[in-house]
């Protein structure tokens, strides 16, 4: 199988994010990280090539400081990387980053495509819905199980009301949730041969992508308020909830 994985970094989930006085995001000190997302997607990728063989190849929009995501993928076992190469790549929307990698990712002939659901910073959950259409295949979305059966695929996917599983033709498209597979840590001799394969750098294109949001202002939500006790007896205690969750918190 020639399988295509779409990879991001993004600041380690665990971080304390910062914004500057203009609001944008605060990079200077953080630790870049592969996006959880796309590293589930990495790991079911090269489990399928080691099961059927096969190639895994990287694609992420990004700049030289992101060949260090490329490389975490690379020493999980992937065969190549592809970075395209746009040092504004954090300012672009989901429809430009979409045609971006649907643009790279066209002439490598993929019988699978895959990447993460949603990332970790952006949370948006629609770059590989885009992918997909752009290349008009089928698409899997909130992957927690991807197998072959059949020259095809079988992939479950979570739904708001449990799971749903599809027979899905080759080529597809499987965005990955939580629980597609468990990501390997490399090994040291991994990581040192990782840095031994070649990325390939080019220019990103994305013919056609046209911006459809502008982003006016960015804020960090608020600190968590403190709880608060309701005394009273159990009637006086429950009404004086209702009454603070329909007026105050204005949820009911």
């Amino acid at each position: 199988m020639n399988i295509v994985v779409c990879v991001k970094q993004v600041i380690d989930t665990e971080a304390v994010i910062e914004l500057d006085g203009e609001g944008a995001l605060v990079l200077e000190g953080q630790t870049l990280v592969i996006d959880p997302y796309s590293e589930f997607a990495v790991e079911r990728a090269v489990q399928l090539t080691e099961e059927h063989g096969g190639t895994v190849t990287l694609v992420c929009l990004g700049d030289a400081g992101c060949a260090a995501a490329l490389r975490h993928g690379l020493a999980m076992g992937a065969c190549e990387a592809v970075l395209l190469e746009d040092d504004g790549w954090r300012e672009r929307d989901a429809a430009e980053v979409a045609a971006a990698l649907a643009d790279a990712i066209r002439p490598l002939g993929a019988d699978l495509v895959m990447g993460g659901w949603k990332s970790g910073d952006t949370a948006a959950a629609q770059v590989m819905g885009r992918v997909a259409a752009l290349l008009d295949l089928p698409l899997a979305s909130m992957a927690t199980s991807c197998e072959v059966a059949d020259g095809g695929i079988r992939v479950l996917c979570e739904v708001d009301d449990g799971v749903e599983a599809s027979d899905m033709p080759l080529p597809a498209v499987v965005a990955a949730q939580q629980g597609l597979a468990e990501p390997r840590y490399p090994s040291v001799r991994d990581v040192m041969a990782a840095r031994r394969k070649k990325i390939d750098a080019r220019p990103a294109t994305s013919a056609g992508a046209v911006s459809g949001t502008q982003v006016l202002s960015r804020t960090l939500k608020p600190a968590r308020a403190g709880g608060r006790v309701v005394e009273g007896t159990p009637a006086e205690a429950v009404a004086e909830t209702v009454r603070l969750l329909a007026e105050e918190a204005k949820v009911l």
